[in-house]
């Protein structure tokens, strides 16, 4: 049987898996781990040039220096943006296309061997993400930068069906499978009907996707209880009238992949004018420290581990400090789930068109099979237990499953 590499590129994490001779599937690990983060780091060589480093050891060189090096987040994100063509990093035009190697090639480096002489499938979400995204676009933008790593031939398949296939392989018979697949900037809902093999026969029935998942959650949070204490809601002075400070510099500083817009000469020009009239000035401040220091990682971090704990937890502390700046905030998980209202409706708004795409009432779904760390929050699951009932749902994998299943999609293709 010709080898068959599962890669799972996604917003927040990758992962790589590999279907054994025996036909299971298990993942490739890192030294790390499984889990690899969708990060790149690069900085000036000091001899010259440009140095890189991708997933944890991205987050170690930024770390180290976070002023001297600019820090990659969320590449997946743009994919489907035809906005985004180029950005110049320490005076040298890259393209989307090449950072996104960049980064495979450090993710695969260490299964050269593997991947030699394999099918390789990727997966790709329904919807790729931004409110502008053209999915074509995104998929020929993710093929290219897989042809720029290396791999020119790649097999493509949607990141649910993918997720559907690794559950379904515990299936005794046949069924009708809904699966919410939540990363990190995306949501995927697929229904696909599953009887048995071998080998295993999978019919779309439908799908429906938006460009938001767990990304949009954290940008909850720093909208809600950081973003006020920069300034975020008050006002400044023009010509003797008070004026809203502009809520265009949050809406980027509270999203991972939009922060770098941030760092635009002209836009911190902005902020230090906007400044000399506010109100409170000292918040403007606080705002162009994080933003020129680079400390925005670290209150991402922080940021993603509360909204972790709440999915086990009532209540959480939100803890962080850059010099003269400091958040120590308890959260409710209440209150979370107040402000993410907006995302659980479109994500409900989601199942349902998926349904009505598959003409079908939620009672002829079998079962239903959520993935991805946004699965984990309480709010997600609720919404579906309310439709289906909490005994047709499972969970399980929620950081492997994709590049699992697509190893199983490359196995079923190859024979």
């Amino acid at each position: 049987m010709r080898p068959v590499i599962g890669i799972d590129f996604g917003t927040t994490n990758s992962v790589v898996a590999a279907l054994r001779p025996d036909g299971g599937v298990a993942t490739l690990d890192h030294a790390a781990g499984a889990v690899f983060r969708s990060v790149l780091c690069l900085w000036q060589a000091a001899q010259g040039g440009t140095a890189l480093a991708a997933g944890p050891a991205a987050i170690e060189a930024y770390l180290d220096d976070p002023l001297a090096s600019r820090l990659i987040m969320s590449m997946k994100s743009y994919l489907a943006q035809r906005s985004f063509r180029e950005t110049r990093i320490h005076g040298r035009g890259w393209t989307l296309e090449a950072l996104v190697a960049a980064f495979l090639r450090a993710l695969l480096a260490p299964f050269a061997a593997e991947l030699a002489g394999a099918r390789i499938v990727v997966g790709r979400p329904v919807q790729f993400a931004g409110e502008t995204a053209d999915d074509g676009f995104g998929e020929a933008r993710l093929r290219a930068a897989f042809a720029a790593a290396g791999l020119p031939e790649v097999m493509v398949a949607l990141e649910p069906a993918a997720a559907g296939h690794r559950f379904a392989a515990g299936l005794g018979q046949a069924a009708t499978v809904l699966v919410g697949d939540f990363g990190g900037g995306t949501s995927d809902i697929s229904i696909l009907r599953f009887e048995p093999g071998p080998p295993r026969r999978v019919t779309p029935l439908g799908h429906a996707g938006l460009g938001l998942a767990g990304d949009a959650l954290d940008y909850r949070i720093i909208d809600h209880a950081v973003s006020p204490l920069l300034g975020k809601g008050g006002s400044y002075t023009v010509m003797g009238k008070p004026m809203p400070i502009p809520v265009g510099w949050y809406l980027n500083f509270a999203q991972w992949h939009r922060l770098s817009l941030m760092r635009a000469p002209r836009v911190l020009a902005d902020i230090r004018e906007v400044a000399r009239t506010a109100e409170a000035p000292e918040r403007l401040h606080h705002l162009l420290q994080l933003v020129e220091e680079e400390a925005g990682y670290a209150l991402y971090r922080a940021v993603s581990g509360v909204k972790a704990a709440l999915s086990g937890t009532e209540s959480a502390v939100l803890d962080f400090r850059h010099e003269g700046f400091a958040v120590r905030r308890e959260i409710a998980r209440t209150e979370f789930e107040s402000w993410i209202a907006p995302e659980l409706a479109r994500m409900d708004a989601a199942v349902t068109a998926a349904l009505a795409y598959a003409g079908l009432p939620a009672a002829a779904v079998d079962r239903v099979f959520l993935t991805g760390g946004t699965a984990l929050v309480p709010a997600v699951r609720r919404l579906f237990e309310a439709r289906f009932g909490a005994e047709r749902i499972a969970g399980g994998g929620e950081f492997v499953s994709v590049a699992e299943g697509l190893a199983l999609i490359g196995a079923e293709a190859a024979d």
